[in-house]
């Protein structure tokens, strides 16, 4: 055998053993596919199985405000018996060199002034009565904190800035009606007159109580008598006592937490009984009964840093409270839960600052139509409509921006390829205490 032959033996021996591989490497591909495709088929044949509210974002609401007024972060929201919506804002939450150049001395430009600290609009958008601020016989909070209307459509504010250890309580006019609580006090989650910087009350008609995310320095639930004021019952995290030792910031992959973060941001009780907890830098909704005993708990976004992915929740207008609308200010979503089953069918919404979009999405409030209201922190500064299209089947889990139909640009994710619980980009090792210790926390 010369050499010429034994050189194309030995290319075609190397060429038998890369087809070889080639095959070898083809079926594991397609193995691989084969795999992906059936999971993605698996979860879209559930994800048809299921029905879940649509919106689609009113752009034209509200109107524009009047005497070149704007808003600051807007940090409070609430619907009446009438379907009003209440706001509420900050007015010190502004630069001043370009934002509010009609309030410097001397003037810098026509544009703009801090609206009034309250405003109401009526469901078709327009602005029907504005008030709030310092006044005689009771403490404004040194940072205003989410607004709510109890089922005799009296208003409650409360506060989460340096001294704001109080809930005030008006008239839907902004008649001051009630204080609970002595602004100034310190922080203690097993007070029985005093608050620790609330985040927003919520109320139970049949019981006539009031629920007090308490909050941004305490670590607890605190029911309340609507009429009195009183204090009756409280609980910390899965119904324990509730313990304001600083746990440090989050940390994805630790053992849940015993204890509330600060700050707990909402207590939302249902229909039926249950009250729901919003627990936001652990990225959690916690479940009790009104009594306080622990039922259950459900994780969205649960590697979010920072800020944490449970900012407030809203029910669905049925009687059933079928679905829950919970606000995520961090990843800039509204999530939507079947109550019953705790199961996150799909959400919408996405960063930005176009109609359907948020920056900082912080509360959230259904009228009894079923329409959705948002409104915004930090630099997004402003209350959104989301109107209610009816029930949809669910395809996939993020929607994206909820424009009409015809006019979005969008192409949404299918449900298998959605990741929940990706960590989110903004984190810090001091943003606990740095919103624990900041005057105007969000």
């Amino acid at each position: 055998m010369d050499f010429f032959d034994r050189l194309l033996k030995i290319k075609l021996r190397i060429e038998d053993i890369m087809i070889k591989k080639y095959f070898t490497y083809t079926l594991i591909v397609i193995a691989i596919i084969s795999l992906s495709a059936c999971n993605q088929q698996t979860e879209t044949a559930q994800a048809q199985g299921k029905q879940a509210p649509m919106f689609e974002v009113d752009p034209f609401w509200p109107k524009p405000l009047p005497n070149h007024w704007i808003l600051g972060s807007t940090i409070g929201l609430a619907v009446d018996s009438r379907d009003h919506v209440f706001i509420i804002h900050r007015r010190d939450s502004f630069n001043e060199r370009t934002e509010i150049g009609a309030t410097a001395d001397p003037k810098t430009s026509d544009c703009c002034i801090p609206a009034p600290n309250v405003l109401e609009f009526d469901p078709a958008g327009n602005l029907v009565n504005y008030w709030g601020g310092p006044g005689e016989g009771y403490d404004w909070p040194s940072s205003n904190h989410g607004i709510s209307v109890d089922h005799k459509d009296n208003i409650w504010i409360g506060g989460n800035g340096r001294g704001d250890s109080h809930i005030l309580k008006f008239s839907r006019n902004g008649q001051f009606l009630a204080q609970y609580g002595t602004a100034g006090s310190p922080a203690d989650s097993h007070s029985q007159e005093n608050f620790g910087r609330v985040a927003e009350i919520a109320f139970h008609a049949e019981s006539n109580e009031a629920f007090v995310a308490d909050g941004y320095s305490n670590k607890r639930v605190a029911v309340l008598d609507i009429d009195s004021g009183q204090l009756k019952r409280y609980w910390g995290a899965y119904g324990n006592e509730p313990d304001d030792a600083n746990l440090g910031p989050f940390q994805p992959g630790q053992e849940p937490a015993q204890q509330f973060r600060n700050p707990v941001h909402c207590a939302e009780p249902s229909y039926d009984g249950l009250v729901y907890v919003c627990d936001r830098p652990n990225n959690r909704l916690q479940v009790f009964n009104q009594d306080g005993t622990y039922i259950q708990e459900l994780f969205v976004k649960k590697n979010s840093l920072g800020d944490g992915s449970v900012w407030d929740i809203s029910f669905s207008s049925d009687p059933e409270q079928r679905f829950i609308y919970l606000a995520d200010g961090t990843n800039r979503k509204i999530f939507i839960i079947e109550r019953e089953t705790m199961e996150i069918l799909t959400n919408f919404g996405d960063g930005g600052r176009n109609p359907g979009q948020f920056f900082a999405v912080h509360n959230i409030a259904t009228d009894s139509k079923g329409n959705i209201y948002t409104t915004e922190t930090y630099e997004g500064k402003r209350v959104q409509k989301f109107k209610y299209m009816g029930m949809g089947p669910v395809t996939v889990m993020n929607q994206g921006t909820p424009w009409p139909a015809d006019k979005r640009l969008n192409t949404p994710e299918p449900i298998a390829s959605n990741n929940l619980d990706a960590p989110t980009q903004r984190s810090s090792a001091n943003f606990n205490k740095e919103l624990i210790s900041e005057e105007y926390a969000y």
